[in-house]
């Protein structure tokens, strides 16, 4: 789809190729769990649910032991994104999870943004996800070593949404945001409207990463519209961990037709075998509504004001095209 966008929730282990995946396996001479070779279908929603999912997202994440490995990885979904229409990418990537094979975590960061670097008509910009299943002290040495890198745009909370509470981590976001970077935490997955309110009240949430339990509270809807706080939207994922029963079940719309801007996502390809353009197209959206779409993932981007709207007008041109 030659749409122009940007794709504002992708991770950087569930973004790798499945062939790079099997490649990698083959060259450590390493065994793949079965699950993994296959699309996910893990009930996150259940008792030991995401610790199964997160079983096999580590097992991913072993084969990249290395910077080689790594920025082959980030090089590789770069092109995938250029090959989809993306724009503008933002990588989501927890550097503490492949610090200790790429030198520290101030090595790992520099890494991820050189690999960043294209000339294929991608920008980009890098979010240090943190992870709420460990101490919120973690979460702030990222949103300090944030503001050292021009490419870092954000900070961002990750892992299982069923645990770690919001406020624990207002100081990291707090120092996140003194430092120019957004807020995107993931929120409204796994948990109710009530997760949704608590981090964009304490944690300021620019976007939010899913989001889409908030269409369960209509004066939550009020307040994300009020403040223009973006709903990453992975219809594919949501479907694969059990949050929807299937993508039409997904609340793009009322989410839309509240205000709300919603940018579609692919959150982990890998896993969920199932790219940004696949994700577009479960959505049986018009090309108004993928129009309109594609603008909300610009705007909500931190893409610089003059791509942005460089970036509208082209959509716009799709549209009257």
């Amino acid at each position: 789809m030659t749409l122009p966008k940007a794709h504002l929730h992708l991770h950087l282990t569930g973004g790798m190729r499945p062939a790079t995946l099997v490649a990698l396996a083959a060259e450590q001479g390493r065994r793949l769990p079965p699950d993994l070779l296959a699309p996910a279908d893990v009930d996150a929603t259940a008792l030991r649910g995401w610790a199964k999912f997160q079983r096999l997202y580590d097992a991913a994440r072993v084969l990249l032991t290395g910077p080689a490995e790594v920025q082959r990885v980030v090089r590789e979904i770069v092109e995938d994104q250029a090959a989809a229409g993306v724009r503008w990418l933002e990588l989501q990537v927890d550097p503490s999870s492949y610090s200790a094979r790429l030198g520290g975590l101030h090595a790992a960061v520099e890494c991820v943004l050189e690999a960043l670097e294209n000339d294929l008509g991608v920008g980009t910009g890098l979010v240090l996800a943190g992870n709420r299943t460990r101490h919120p002290s973690e979460t702030e040495t990222l949103a300090r070593l944030g503001r050292q890198f021009d490419g870092v745009v954000g900070l961002g909370l990750s892992n299982d949404e069923t645990r770690g509470d919001p406020r624990d981590f207002e100081k990291a976001f707090r120092l996140a945001r003194d430092a120019g970077l957004i807020a995107v935490p993931h929120a409204g997955e796994l948990r109710g409207p009530g997760s949704v309110q608590l981090t964009v009240e304490r944690l300021g949430a620019t976007r939010l990463g899913h989001g889409v339990r908030a269409v369960e509270d209509p004066s939550l809807l009020e307040l994300l519209a009020d403040l223009s706080v973006c709903c990453e939207v992975n219809p594919v994922s949501n479907v694969s961990l059990h949050v929807h029963a299937s993508a039409a079940d997904n609340p793009w719309r009322a989410l839309r037709a509240a205000g709300v801007p919603v940018a579609i996502g692919a959150d982990d390809p890998l896993l969920f075998r199932a790219s940004l353009l696949e994700n577009y197209a479960v959505l049986g959206a018009s090309d108004a509504e993928l129009a309109d779409l594609a603008r909300c993932s610009i705007t909500s981007s931190t893409a610089p004001a003059d791509l942005q709207a460089s970036l509208l007008a082209e959509i716009d041109a799709w549209l009257a095209g």
